[in-house]
């Protein structure tokens, strides 16, 4: 057995207003469910810095078990900001990018939940086959596809 090393990645973090179509989308993708609950109070006041935080999450998990994108409605305070339709060149959070079995497939079930194409699907060194598609509320995501 190998010895962890760490740092580990834990999750993702994604705020949404539709927390339902969003989990809807990454069920799509292929995530699973873990949980879903709200989450408020001391301790999450706490960590947030935002006193009187409330908010309903989501917990996606990976078919590997090992990725998790948690997915935040926040009920109070007021959303402060919204990020959504910024460029690819935008400072801060970029996107989350998943490896996909079958890309021309999965932009099309995705594309049934709302998901666009951002421009074109391109190959990558004959590594890849890759593109970014704007998802539930406008979310920038990238999806890679492994060539043989």
């Amino acid at each position: 057995m190998s010895e962890l090393k760490y740092p580990l990645l834990h999750n993702v973090g994604i705020v949404v207003e539709d927390l339902d179509g969003a989990i809807a989308f990454f069920t799509e993708l292929g995530l699973e469910l873990e949980g879903r609950g709200p989450v408020e109070g001391v301790w999450a006041d706490g960590v947030t810095g935002l006193s009187g935080m409330k908010t309903e999450i989501a917990m996606m998990r990976t078919p590997d078990g090992h990725g998790r994108l948690e997915l935040s409605r926040f009920l109070a305070p007021s959303v402060e900001a919204d990020h959504r339709g910024a460029p690819v060149n935008a400072l801060g959070y970029l996107r989350v990018m998943f490896t996909v079995e079958d890309l021309e497939g999965t932009i099309k079930r995705l594309g049934s939940h709302g998901a666009e194409l951002v421009d074109q699907v391109v190959e990558y060194a004959d590594v890849y086959r890759l593109c970014y598609i704007r998802g539930p509320e406008g979310i920038l995501i990238g999806l890679a596809e492994e060539l043989d």
